[in-house]
């Protein structure tokens, strides 16, 4: 009896129409709102080679294991979570799932913050430092909040992984702000091609561009354009 209610209890909170999917993506990686919110999580499907899938939600909470808690059945390329006036409670990393025989595949996860508190970076930039034959850039993202933040650089369209450090976010103030910086190491012949820092912070995508001097200082900083 215990279980009909719990049941009938998550599906009055959440619901959800879904879709089919391999791979899944979940945009944004964090969502902040307010007690009392209606918070709608999206996990997009990238590639559909089959239609009329399961596709089950995750909740993962802070030192606890993740628990299925819903699923539904459908053949749309987007699966919508529907979390209606959210609680304290409800903070938490949200996943999709859908498997078969054969695949089993999570997507990234989104992690929602019931807070009335929100701060886009204050201030992004990429810092040049040459040294003998390299090239150091580091992509500096300050004074935002939440702490939930994609760092990666690209090159080309493509994501670049080689020499690369991405450090943790710090606490850089008493207000609940965080910072934090990306490293990319590159030869120094490689000094006129573009470099890109990317983060992502909730609904922000921006995008931070290496330029080349002519004269090369100890450090140069460089601001950020949005997409």
């Amino acid at each position: 009896m215990m279980w009909l209610l719990r049941t009938f209890f998550l599906a009055t909170v959440f619901s959800c129409t879904c879709g089919s999917a391999r791979d899944l993506q979940q945009i944004p990686i964090s969502i902040t709102k307010p007690e009392g919110k209606t918070v709608l999580i999206n996990c997009h499907v990238s590639s559909p080679d089959f239609s009329n899938i399961f596709i089950h939600w995750y909740q993962k909470k802070a030192n606890a294991a993740p628990k299925r808690f819903a699923y539904m059945f459908s053949s749309k390329s987007v699966c919508t979570l529907t979390v209606s006036k959210v609680k304290q409670q409800d903070s938490a990393t949200y996943y999709c799932a859908s498997w078969d025989p054969q695949y089993k595949v999570f997507g990234s996860g989104t992690k929602l913050i019931v807070s009335g508190k929100f701060s886009p970076p204050a201030n992004s930039e990429i810092l040049q430092k040459k040294h003998e034959d390299q090239i150091v850039y580091v992509c500096l993202i300050e004074k935002f909040y939440p702490e939930v933040i994609r760092v990666t650089w690209i090159k080309d369209g493509e994501e670049v992984t080689d020499n690369v450090v991405k450090g943790d976010t710090w606490q850089s103030t008493e207000e609940d702000e965080y910072s934090i910086a990306s490293w990319l190491t590159v030869p120094a012949e490689s000094e006129d091609k573009k470099y890109y820092c990317k983060y992502e912070h909730e609904e922000e995508n921006i995008l931070l561009e290496t330029q080349v001097s002519e004269t090369v200082l100890p450090l140069i900083a460089y601001r950020s354009k949005s997409l």
